[in-house]
């Protein structure tokens, strides 16, 4: 605990400072890119690591939001902060939706489901063009509009702007972890038997959980529209669902800094690996593999199990030296 109250301020001072230190534009895209990943995978932590059930729909919901904002600005010219609210409200209607029928499933049906509904977003996405423009994409996204004095024309008030939402969703995430709400979603993880048994409304619980889950989604995706400028049906794709579930896997589910450490990590390391072009897959790939298999509760997951481990040996430690003494 006392490393962690030393560790956090400090890393919160090198995220502040950074922009300011360096001078290096790639270095702060990958980093801007890291933290809008990092609040989608904030999302699909709080369905998959606290309630246990696998979305494979999260890069729909992320879609839907991108998407939302890209139409209503660049085609109707509607002011950047309504369509900011209008992209959350459609991507959380959206899910509620789609939670009330996909939560009467369950396990690898669940799964199925929503993995059905993520590629379903990307027909859509991908074939009406009239409206989301197909394969051509989606052009001329503006930045955020002024609040006051203050802009979001350069890429350090960029970064400023989206690290003000990672924060944000941390300690939303945080209070929502530790909450009865919080708690009610580990026991329906743990148990959702013993949970009815004890009066927990599972189907509600975990439906909200599920549009909350789709909200961060939708978050993260009003903010890379805005980043990027341009959209195109990739973004929905379901290979984008599963590198966000890699992302949480390596860092740690169910953790609450396993997320952005494990987006910084992978990202960071594929960026790195850019030259090596298409075989960079021949290094990055038995990198995951041997984390998975050497750190299966991810990096933060491990390293509390470690913790855990040391902390209830010192005590038995203790009482054997006190018999050997004796």
């Amino acid at each position: 605990m006392k490393v962690q109250k030393i560790l956090l301020p400090v890393i919160l001072l090198i995220a502040v400072l950074f922009p300011l230190i360096s001078q290096n534009h790639y270095h702060k895209q990958i980093l801007i890119l890291v933290m809008i990943w990092s609040i989608a995978v904030y999302g699909l932590n709080i369905i998959s690591g606290f309630t246990g059930q696998l979305s494979l729909a999260h890069a729909g919901f992320f879609a839907a939001g991108a998407y939302t904002l890209g139409i209503l600005t660049s085609t109707y010219q509607m002011n950047f902060w309504l369509a900011f609210a209008a992209a959350l409200a459609v991507t959380v209607t959206l899910s509620f939706v789609i939670g009330l029928i996909a939560l009467r499933t369950r396990h690898h049906f669940f799964a199925i489901y929503t993995m059905c509904v993520g590629f379903i977003i990307y027909l859509v996405i991908d074939k009406w063009d009239e409206v989301t423009g197909g394969v051509r994409g989606l052009i001329g996204i503006p930045v955020p509009s002024p609040l006051g004095p203050v802009t979001f024309d350069t890429i350090e008030s960029q970064y400023y702007f989206i690290l003000f939402f990672l924060l944000g969703t941390i300690m939303a995430v945080k209070r929502i972890k530790d909450s009865l709400f919080g708690r009610t979603l580990f026991a329906i993880r743990g148990s959702e038997d013993l949970s009815k048994t004890i009066g927990i409304n599972i189907m509600k619980n975990q439906l909200l959980a599920f549009v909350l889950s789709a909200f961060f989604a939708g978050l993260s995706g009003v903010l890379y529209a805005g980043f990027i400028r341009f959209l195109g049906p990739d973004i929905s794709a379901i290979t984008v669902t599963f590198e966000m579930l890699m992302y949480l896997l390596v860092g740690g589910i169910g953790t609450m800094t396993g997320p952005v450490l494990g987006t910084f990590l992978i990202v960071t390391v594929t960026q790195s690996l850019q030259f090596l072009e298409e075989y960079r897959m021949l290094i990055f790939g038995p990198i995951v593999v041997l984390i998975m298999l050497f750190y299966p509760k991810g990096l933060v997951g491990s390293y509390h199990s470690l913790k855990m481990y040391f902390s209830q040996r010192r005590p038995a430690d203790a009482k054997r030296k006190i018999k050997e003494a004796g």
